[in-house]
């Protein structure tokens, strides 16, 4: 009998990361999967960014243990508990202080896609209007709400319903380097036969990691807030996956300087996998009635025990960022030095931080090939892009120089197999 019978007889067919790595995984450590018959795999796909700081970080570990040991509240609904309290404080005097921001936080479902729903909904009734722009190529969940944002052919198509109240407009990049697609923005919005009803929100991420792993400059994220400041539009930045660290800073949009109207944050800020979800937004923004969203999950209060260790643990000072940054580079070098070793695929090398893509449009099945040769190597690597040409690189934040190399030594040993195939 098959280690995945029992998935493949009664799991739906759904399922999706168990066809690309058909294998029974059973712990793991650190940047390393093992499985249940002791295979071990490194690991540059960490959740889908859900594990910046690696599997089974010991010192979330032990927070556990002594918060179970001790009977602490686990399941609290909206209600004030100690953990949540703890993690409050850290968040605001760690993170949003030293920033300059002057955020609610609205605990969502523990999904992504929950804090998205619950964004959208707020944005709405904050200005009254309907309309939200969403961006090419932009991934912001499955539900419908979310769905109805995203780009992704594949995804809309099982929506079974009409995906109503957004316009679509072109990413930064989508039309070449030269093209400012926010020019069109602008136009129709100034165009009273654009057709385009002044929108309540535009949801944008700042780096599209589900997208392609496609990065917006600082001098578009900062037209784009103006834009939408000039005109009282709410700007909704998804930090889902590129967010806690992903890009280098806290979030994914320091960089540019902007200040956005509402933050969705999930995936690592529980820091230990554990489900959980935020919104931050301005306290303008905050017009919710007592009540009025509400998710059975939204008290994990496992989640905020770890999630204010790695607070006080990784963001109290630079070092950790600054390990980011000199990650980043070996990264980014290792893989312009992939592109340039085979001029004739005609790569190209995307990305921040540890958020790093590497794609041919000419040859968009090649990041796919390459992706299975190399967990036949013993690497988890996904793809990205809507066409899955991107080979996305993820790694834990908190991966070693000699994990890093390794797995980008296997990376080039597969594409040099694919290729001679």
């Amino acid at each position: 009998m098959s280690d995945l019978e029992i998935f493949d007889r009664i799991e739906s067919e759904v399922r999706g990361y168990i066809r690309s790595f058909p294998v029974v995984f059973d712990s793991a450590h650190g940047a390393t999967l093992v499985t249940s018959d002791g295979r071990e795999y490194l690991d540059f796909f960490a959740g889908a960014g859900v594990l910046n700081y690696g599997h089974n970080n010991p010192l979330f570990t032990q927070a556990l243990i002594d918060y179970l040991q001790r009977d602490g509240i686990i399941h609290g609904l909206d209600m004030a508990t100690s953990a949540k309290r703890a993690f409050l404080e850290a968040f605001e005097a760690l993170i949003l202080k030293p920033r300059g921001l002057d955020y609610k936080v609205q605990f969502t479902g523990p999904t992504g896609a929950n804090a998205v729903e619950a964004a959208l909904k707020v944005a709405r009734q904050a200005t009254g209007r309907s309309n939200v722009v969403a961006f090419t190529n932009g991934f912001h969940g499955l539900s419908l709400g979310a769905l109805a944002a995203t780009g992704n052919k594949k995804y809309r198509e099982a929506a079974g319903s009409p995906l109503d109240n957004v316009t679509r407009l072109p990413y930064d990049g989508y039309l070449g380097a030269d093209v400012d697609t926010l020019d069109l923005f602008e136009k129709m919005l100034d165009d009273s036969g654009s057709g385009l009803d002044l929108p309540a929100a535009v949801i944008v991420e700042a780096v599209q990691g589900e997208g392609g792993i496609n990065v917006a400059s600082s001098s578009w994220l900062q037209r784009l807030r103006a834009i939408t400041s000039a005109r009282g539009i709410l700007l909704i930045l998804d930090d889902i996956q590129a967010g806690v660290g992903r890009t280098g800073a806290f979030f994914s949009f320091e960089e540019s300087g902007i200040v956005p109207d509402i933050v969705t944050v999930s995936k690592s800020i529980s820091a230990s996998g554990l489900p959980m979800a935020i919104v931050l937004m301005r306290r303008e923004v905050d017009v919710w009635k007592p009540g009025a969203h509400t998710g059975t999950f939204r008290g994990n209060n496992l989640a905020f025990v770890t999630a204010r260790v790695a607070l006080d643990e990784y963001w109290a000072d630079t070092r950790f960022t600054d390990e980011i940054a000199r990650k980043s580079e070996l990264l980014k070098n290792a893989l312009l030095e992939i592109a340039a070793a085979n001029p004739t695929i005609g790569f190209e090398v995307r990305g921040r931080g540890l958020i790093y893509g590497i794609a041919s449009t000419s040859h968009p099945d090649l990041a796919g090939a390459v992706s299975a040769a190399a967990f036949e190597r013993g690497l988890v690597i996904e793809t990205s892009g809507a066409r899955d040409e991107v080979l996305k690189f993820l790694p834990s934040l908190t991966i070693t120089d000699a994990e890093l190399q390794r797995g980008l030594d296997i990376v080039r040993e597969s594409l040099a197999a694919v290729l001679a195939a």
